[in-house]
């Protein structure tokens, strides 16, 4: 069990001992079921998520919840093997598995989003919901976004859909399951000021609001009275709407 960090293959007495040896902290996987061009599964937003998920429990010493295997992907219907939720469907579910881990001890979560960018607006109105009503940490991650400082200088392209940053998780971590020569490019065309690609300095979309707490917490520490909040310095305004996970990741 030492090293076990998936929560569905412990036993209710382990998960238990896990629960405060990873001071209350778990992961949740979430992805998505849709096509990704020829050449990768029709799991591979929830494949990434479960390996990056895994990967950064065993080193952080957390536990990871099962996956979610579904997200919002209505744009993918148009071809065999996708499946969609409605997103307050998917708001939904995500509240209840995170209620249903904060009364069993975990109040620090991590919402892994392997269904990159698109899932990110449904995770924001669930964690804004679950902080205000439980009032526990919750952070998101989107490999879209944190990989933009690792594939500077690589010559990619831009982020896409079964692009190099997706084939490159899936090469890595499942190998015999792309197809790369299958690959097929179709480069993203541009709308004057319209851009989808994440790698743009000063993104800040993965941000999780602040609860009502929060807000006047850091209310307090600018020292400006309460009613005053339309008047707090754009740096504090800023943090109003997002909390680091410095202040709790393991």
């Amino acid at each position: 069990m030492d090293d076990q960090v998936w929560l569905h293959r412990l036993t209710w007495e382990e998960v238990k001992q896990k629960t405060r040896e990873s001071r209350n902290t778990i992961i949740l996987p979430i992805g998505s079921t849709e096509q990704h061009g020829a050449h990768l599964p029709v799991g591979t937003d929830t494949m990434v998520a479960t390996a990056l998920a895994e990967a950064a429990a065993r080193k952080a010493k957390v536990l990871v919840a099962p996956p979610l295997w579904f997200g919002w992907s209505p744009h993918h219907m148009v071809l065999p093997g996708t499946i969609t939720v409605r997103p307050e469907v998917l708001v939904e579910v995500v509240c209840d598995v995170v209620a249903s881990l904060n009364q069993h001890g975990f109040d620090k979560f991590i919402f892994l989003n392997g269904h990159r960018i698109v899932n990110v607006p449904w995770l924001q109105i669930a964690g804004e919901r679950v902080k205000r009503e439980l009032g526990v940490k919750v952070a998101i991650f989107d490999p879209a976004f944190m990989s933009k400082e690792v594939t500077q200088g690589l010559g990619w392209g831009e982020v896409g859909h079964a692009e190099e940053i997706e084939s490159s998780h899936m090469w890595y971590c499942y190998p015999e399951l792309v197809k790369m020569e299958r690959a097929r490019d179709h480069p993203q065309g541009h709308g004057k000021l319209y851009h989808v690609d994440t790698r743009y300095d000063g993104d800040t979309l993965c941000y999780v609001p602040s609860s009502p707490a929060e807000q006047e917490e850091l209310v307090r520490l600018s020292g400006a009275p309460l009613d005053s909040r339309a008047k707090l310095p754009r740096q504090v305004a800023r943090h109003t709407t997002s909390t680091s996970s410095r202040e709790w990741w393991p």
